[in-house]
């Protein structure tokens, strides 16, 4: 899992709008890795401090991308 290549589908600030669409790609058998830089207990949402990166393997970003434009209204 760590060798493939995998790609940001979305970026927010929100750590409960990362975790539901975490859930809603991984319903659908979509791998995802959230990646952040926030640092312990502090809610920093300043600039890339606050940003929260969802990532899908390289071959599944297509379809989760359509997931999210689907089920969100997000493009």
């Amino acid at each position: 899992m760590k060798d493939e290549p995998w790609s940001v589908v979305l970026v927010t600030y929100d750590t409960m709008e990362a975790e539901i669409i975490k859930d809603l790609l991984e319903s659908g058998d979509i791998p995802v890795v959230l990646r952040s830089s926030k640092v312990g207990p502090y809610p920093v949402n300043v600039g890339k401090m606050g940003e929260i990166k969802i990532l899908v393997r390289d071959e599944d970003k297509e379809l989760a991308e359509r997931v999210i434009r689907e089920e969100t209204d997000v493009e």
